[in-house]
C-alpha cells in the first residue's frame, strides 16, 4: 500500500497528525510533513505504508478535510478518497 500526499493542497488543519504518527506539523509553513516520503513531481510525496500501519493511514487520509492525501494499494488502485 502507497500513500500520496500533496502538499500544496494542504491547509494545515492537522487532522492526519492525529490519525498518523507518520504525519507532522511544520508551523512555520503552515502544513502537514509526510515523514520519509519522496517527493515523486512538484510537492507531491509518496511513500510506502507499514502493513502494520495501514488502518492509520487510511484514517488520515479521510480525516483530511481537503483530500491532500489518497491511499493507493498494492496493484496501484485508487482506494482513498
Amino acid at each position: 500500500m502507497k500513500v500520496e500526499f500533496d502538499e500544496d493542497t494542504c491547509i494545515g488543519m492537522y487532522q492526519c497528525v492525529a490519525e498518523w504518527s507518520e504525519f507532522e506539523k511544520d508551523k512555520d509553513r503552515g502544513k502537514a510533513v509526510l515523514k520519509g516520503a519522496e517527493e515523486v513531481e512538484d510537492a507531491v510525496f509518496v511513500r510506502e505504508v507499514p502493513e502494520d500501519a495501514e488502518l492509520d493511514a487510511k484514517f488520515a487520509a479521510r480525516a483530511c478535510p481537503v483530500d491532500a492525501i489518497t491511499i493507493y494499494d498494492d496493484d496501484g488502485e485508487q482506494l482513498i478518497p
